[in-house]
């Protein structure tokens, strides 16, 4: 008997993922819709592709592909969909897991209502923790299906909004393969935001997008994924990406009030990382460059600067 088609393409770009990409796939392959599994190995430096070829050649829906050089995460999303089928799209973090009936529930939802885009709020912690103990990206009570709105979801990445790591660029939605086509639409060049960018792209361009309540992805919470200490050029790239859509065509007020905001934000986040790579290289003139900058970034400067320095004395003050 044939196979059925697959409902939806599930994206995993791994690196040096060895100790949790088979978790991720187990939990792929055990979705009750039928699926395609798109793994891309980002150039790793441990067994990662290793062990996913050994489980590709005794499941036919599992692909493996290997990228030459390390290219980071959207590059190799945008490999796995060109090689990809189905009408929807999902993406799967290499160190996350999904339940058996999540693509089924947001596919069929997101049928039923016409959406183009469909998240399922995430829910962070353990595999093997109660379930009660989970804590909740963005809601921690229930909203049902609520439209997404442009200006509304990049307000939703503004980290002096909602907090750090509460951004709703961090959901992982399923995507209409026919929307991401017709508009040419593919992660950007970008290392980090790289979510935040397609979505808010998608919105500009009239995608219907939702938020539900958790219907299965899991987070998985580790010690070394908590780090929020980025190189300094990813904020440039968000500066850039945040230029290219205030150039796109058609944007309301909010829609434009809002990237302004975002790229303001990053552009403080990009100066205060300049000053430290400065003065950590020992450059006093390029420190002092940080400072020409607009008003409401240097003021910003100057107050992460002077909060560091009473830290610092404290600390030496106490003996620590």
């Amino acid at each position: 008997m044939d196979e059925p088609p697959a409902v939806a393409t599930i994206v995993i770009a791994a690196f040096n993922a060895a100790h949790t990409i088979r978790a991720a796939i187990d939990s792929a392959l055990a979705q009750t819709a039928p699926v395609e599994i798109v793994v891309v190995d980002d150039a790793s430096q441990d067994h990662t592709a290793e062990i996913v070829d050994a489980i590709a050649k005794t499941v036919p829906n599992l692909r493996l592909l290997r990228q030459d050089h390390n290219a980071g995460p959207a590059a190799a999303r945008n490999r796995a969909i060109a090689h990809s089928t189905a009408p929807w799209v999902a993406v799967l973090d290499a160190d996350d897991v999904m339940a058996p009936n999540r693509i089924a529930t947001l596919a069929a939802q997101a049928t039923s209502e016409n959406l183009d885009f469909l998240a399922d709020d995430i829910e962070k912690g353990d595999p093997g923790s109660d379930p009660g103990s989970r804590t909740r990206l963005w809601s921690d009570t229930t909203i049902g299906l609520q439209r997404i709105e442009a200006a509304a979801f990049i307000r939703a990445n503004l980290a002096s909004g909602c907090g750090e790591r509460r951004e709703m660029g961090f959901l992982k939605p399923l995507m209409r393969r026919a929307f991401l086509d017709r508009h040419g639409l593919r992660y950007g060049p970008l290392r980090l935001g790289e979510d935040y960018d397609l979505y808010a792209r998608a919105l500009i361009l009239g995608a219907r997008f939702g938020l539900c309540d958790p219907c299965g992805y899991l987070a998985v919470v580790r010690e070394e994924s908590l780090s929020g200490s980025h190189p300094t050029f990813v904020h440039a790239d968000l500066m850039a990406a945040d230029d290219r859509m205030l150039a796109m065509p058609g944007l309301s007020p909010q829609t434009r009030r809002a990237l302004s905001d975002h790229r303001l934000e990053h552009h403080k986040k990009w100066v205060w990382r300049r000053l430290i790579d400065a003065v950590r290289e020992r450059r006093p003139v390029a420190a002092l460059g940080c400072f020409h900058a607009p008003l409401p970034v240097a003021a910003d400067l100057s107050r992460n600067l002077g909060a560091e320095t009473l830290r610092r004395l404290g600390h030496r003050l106490r003996g620590t």
